[in-house]
């Protein structure tokens, strides 16, 4: 099975939801291609630049906006269309927005984040009255020592943690037959484009909450395509950076040498906004790096640009592969230098060593982070959560089992021989012979290819239906990868990636940016019950 294929075939009313998980599953009966889209909302598409402005000016305080963003949330999220993207509330929202509107006026805006509302997934750990439960039951109840390292940068950028989102439980690793977006806590999370196909995995609930403009941006996490394709499938900007750029302490881990959290969001400019706050030095926000990415959004950043087109992830789609030759015209016309095809020559060689790796430090790493849970912590180690499962397989396994889960289990520790040569694979192919190679053969300053397909229709009976696209290789390397939005395909967003060496983070939001703003691809979700083919 093909790593990106196994990724994504593996890859708020939380009452409610424990009590009855399928309730978020329900789809009216519409006529094909009916919208159920909701009122306009005074907030949709607003940047938060735009907000900032407005904070400013008085037009609006934090605490108007928290407020605005719940009624929204109260209004589509478990009403109307239903997406089933928020997990939680935070029960402090509003008090942390008057702190910060008092702070605004006393001293100023620490940063662009200042009083903004941002969710964040429901596997990074906050220490405040939410929980942490990567969607899960097993977790329901556990109460971290204290914030992720991502939540304290955002609460020291002055962000306003509005809450979690729905995720595709345990972040996309129990189960080959999963449905992305799905978690006994949460229930099926909805493509606020046409709701009956699926958000893709595992940052589900982060994609279609900002998507359906229900926060200014929000975090996701990533270990290979968890980030990208929920922002391509809900028209988003998704950035997963070099591994390491966001410390990834506090975070319920899948793998140390692959997972990052990152940001995702309408613009470029928000997504990079995001990624400089929460990047950077362990305290305090780095106003440095502010400044070189705000530095970085630049209209022409695209000329003279080297571009290599990965052409072995074309092909799984005729229309995704028009509107990508279109686009790839158009990026010449801005002045960027084509050279295609450039294809990864190791591609497709290490989706056997990478799912290994994967298992055995799943098993590590989770066995660590519940450890640190301490003695309160409904469970302990990766055998106690297959355990609970087994024990509430009516809430727990009603639709796709674990069977990932059991896999990791039977792996050994980490200075296993079998580990560390799948180990060192991932890394020669991916980085010294693989995307290093190829650009630096074909003297590239970045790479493209389309990041993901049209959404698949939601399906708990056989799982997730992944039919191509590109994330692989830049997650096993750790290297960096944004994805932007690039059209629409029968009106179901497809974006298109930029993908380059570590660190090279700056260049690719440079290039992403004009790219944007030449071709301003995003629409706002029409909340379709189906596609219309006309």
């Amino acid at each position: 099975m093909k790593r990106r294929d196994f990724l994504q075939k593996t890859a708020a009313g939380c009452v409610v939801a424990i009590a009855n998980p399928a309730s978020a599953l329900a789809i009216e009966r519409r006529e094909p291609g009916g919208s159920t889209a909701p009122p306009a909302f005074e907030l949709d598409e607003l940047t938060i630049s735009d907000l900032q402005q407005a904070l400013q000016s008085g037009k609006y305080s934090s605490r108007s906006l928290v407020e605005k963003y719940t009624d929204r949330i109260n209004e589509i999220d478990k009403k109307g269309p239903a997406l089933y993207s928020v997990i939680e509330l935070n029960p402090d929202a509003e008090k942390i927005a008057t702190e910060l509107d008092r702070e605004r006026k006393e001293k100023g805006p620490r940063t662009p984040l200042h009083g903004i509302p941002i969710f964040i997934k429901d596997n990074i750990d906050t220490q405040d009255r939410m929980m942490t439960t990567a969607g899960s039951l097993a977790l329901v109840g556990a109460k971290p020592p204290q914030d992720a390292f991502v939540a304290r940068k955002l609460r020291e950028a002055g962000a306003v943690i509005l809450g979690k989102t729905n995720l595709s439980e345990w972040a996309n690793f129990r189960s080959t037959k999963s449905s992305s977006g799905w978690s006994a806590r949460g229930g099926q999370t909805r493509n606020p484009y046409v709701l009956e196909r699926n958000p893709c995995g595992s940052s589900s609930g982060s994609g279609v909450a900002v998507a359906a403009n229900l926060c200014a941006a929000a975090i996701g996490t990533e270990t290979d395509g968890s980030i990208v394709c929920p922002s391509s499938a809900n028209s988003l900007v998704g950035i997963k950076p070099t591994l390491g750029v966001i410390d990834g302490a506090g975070i319920i881990p899948i793998a140390h040498s692959q997972d990052t959290a990152g940001p995702m969001a309408r613009t470029v400019a928000d997504a990079a906004i995001l990624l400089a706050c929460v990047a950077g030095p362990k305290n305090g926000p780095d106003q440095a790096m502010i400044s070189n990415f705000t530095k970085a959004l630049d209209k022409n950043g695209l000329k003279g640009m080297r571009l290599g087109v990965a052409r072995k992830h074309f092909g799984f789609n005729e229309h995704v592969d028009k509107l990508m030759n279109d686009l790839l015209a158009e990026m010449k016309r801005l002045g960027a230098v084509l050279v295609d095809p450039s294809d990864i020559p190791t591609s497709g060689k290490f989706d056997e060593s990478e799912f290994e790796v994967l298992l055995y430090e799943f098993k590590a790493d989770l066995n660590a982070y519940l450890a640190r849970l301490g003695p309160q912590a409904p469970v302990r180690s990766l055998k106690d959560v297959i355990e609970f499962n087994e024990k509430n397989r009516d809430r727990e396994m009603p639709y796709f089992g674990q069977d990932i889960m059991i896999k990791a289990q039977e792996k050994g520790p980490l200075t296993s021989k079998a580990y560390i040569q799948a180990l060192r694979k991932n890394h020669l192919l991916t980085r010294k012979q693989g995307i290093d190679f190829i650009m630096q053969k074909n003297r590239l300053d970045a790479m493209v290819a389309p990041t993901g397909g049209p959404a698949w229709p939601t399906d708990w009976i056989n799982g997730d239906h992944f039919t191509g696209g590109y994330s692989s290789a830049s997650a096993v390397a750790g290297y960096p990868h944004i994805t932007v939005p690039a059209g629409y395909v029968f009106g179901l967003p497809v974006g298109i990636s930029f993908f380059g060496r570590a660190n090279s983070e700056l260049k690719l939001v440079k290039m992403a940016y004009a790219f944007e703003q030449a071709t301003k691809a995003r629409r706002s979700p029409q909340f379709l019950s189906s596609v219309r083919f006309t």
